[in-house]
């Protein structure tokens, strides 16, 4: 295990401000953790006697961030802000908000946070370590352990339940007895915590979780998955193993790799409704209706291409017609979320295609969906094309789609005279057939 603390000199000598100032002042946190364990941390915070008004007073540049809670941002030289926030002692809770009270200890600050592996303090003046509750020890035995009474600090956040699972699933630790069950107990209050937090915890968990399905595991374990998703409730040992094949988006955040995983997870349950539940979880418009039209085109296609894949290299109009389906920008999230569940069901021993084959595929279908016409629009001919030629109403989109049907089955068809003379060839048989 890394001892290497090494703040940001930026954090030194905001830390060293406060010192001179009389203000005792420690790296407290996430970045203690993960520098112990020799991960990389962006963000050190600070923990101090000094009051929020004396920070904001000590330093130009502030941002009252979470003022209420003591929390005050230190906007450093170049402009990046660094949270400072005041010690601090919990006077009530409800399982959702605390109330703080100011003009605590150290000892008082660190004796109400959620887990001892957080609740390490470093000097950036003595450079010394401060582990009232044995943290570094349970990192060392790769644990996760509630500090002080477990059933208590559950009743004061019930999202340290969900935390707890994060933690011990990033970093491939177990999670204390007695933790493990305050977490149980705690699951039918998950209810109580607001959509808001439940999202920013599933977000969090597909950022920093390598292998998902270790989370979501212990979610589905523990209640928590049926309290508060209970559409994926049901998730099967497949469809978890299946994120875990979902790249990890990595610390700096990469959005379709997160939107890929989140995907794989509510794929788990109805197709109907994903866009309801997401919006309930406070998703964006724009992300709900992104995931819920991918779950619903994958469903649509996946026996498909599965059968065309298990058969051989599935021909060009296959492709196209699985891009006309899809539309061409939703063509590779879906194939992404089949090579996750197909890749699950070969591990498990099931008869699916392989990785090359996908692969393969992928690289054809996604370059075929943005070089070969596949919607409407892509047509060298138009409604008003049709119209000269004396079509009218439902005649015209009838018409076009049959069009884009021949094209789809032959690309070198899209040229405005094969295609005017299809459509007229068409409207000229119509009359006939209504004849006979």
């Amino acid at each position: 295990m890394s001892n290497r603390l090494n703040p940001p000199s930026e954090v030194l000598r905001i830390a060293e401000k406060l010192e001179k100032a009389g203000h005792d002042t420690w790296c407290v946190g996430g970045a203690i953790r993960d520098a112990l364990l020799g991960h990389p941390h962006l963000d050190w915070d600070l923990a101090t006697a000094a009051r929020p008004a004396e920070v904001r007073s000590l330093f130009p540049r502030t941002v009252p961030v979470g003022i209420e809670f003591g929390t005050i941002g230190v906007l450093d030289d170049n402009g990046v802000m660094h949270e400072v926030t005041t010690y601090r002692r919990d006077v009530r809770t409800d399982g959702r908000h605390a109330v703080v009270e100011f003009g605590a200890t150290l000892d008082e600050d660190l004796a109400r946070r959620d887990f001892t592996i957080n609740a390490v303090a470093y000097s950036p003046r003595t450079r010394d370590l401060y582990d009232p509750f044995d943290g570094r020890q349970d990192l060392e035995r790769r644990v996760v352990r509630a500090v002080g009474d477990p059933s208590e600090r559950m009743r004061e956040d019930r999202l340290r339940a969900l935390r707890a699972i994060r933690f011990a699933s990033r970093f491939d630790f177990t999670i204390e007895p007695s933790t493990w069950q305050a977490i149980l107990d705690s699951a039918p209050h998950l209810t109580r915590l607001s959509a808001e937090r439940v999202k920013q915890e599933i977000e969090k968990t597909m950022d920093q979780v390598e292998f998902p399905s270790r989370a979501f595991r212990l979610w589905q374990d523990s209640g928590a998955l049926a309290q508060l998703i209970p559409s994926v409730a049901q998730i099967t040992p497949i469809q978890l193993a299946a994120l875990d094949h979902l790249r990890i988006p990595g610390l700096r955040g990469r959005p379709q790799r997160r939107i890929a995983r989140l995907i794989g997870l509510f794929a788990a349950g109805p197709a109907v409704g994903v866009r309801d539940v997401l919006r309930s979880l406070r998703f964006s418009n724009a992300d709900a209706a992104w995931i819920s039209s991918v779950i619903i085109s994958w469903r649509a296609l996946e026996r498909e291409m599965k059968s065309a894949l298990l058969v051989g290299p599935p021909p060009d109009a296959a492709l196209r017609r699985w891009a006309a389906a899809t539309g061409r920008t939703r063509l590779a999230p879906v194939l992404r979320l089949a090579g996750a569940q197909w890749w699950a069901e070969l591990a498990a021993g099931l008869d699916a295609p392989s990785y090359s084959q996908v692969a393969s595929v992928y690289r054809r279908a996604v370059r075929s969906a943005y070089r070969d016409p596949i919607e409407l629009g892509d047509l060298a001919v138009s409604g008003r094309d049709l119209e000269k030629l004396g079509m009218s109403g439902p005649e015209v989109g009838r018409t076009l789609r049959n069009l884009l049907e021949t094209v789809i089955n032959d690309p070198a068809a899209n040229t405005p005279q094969r295609l005017i003379e299809q459509a007229r060839a068409v409207k000229n048989a119509r009359p006939r057939e209504q004849e006979g």
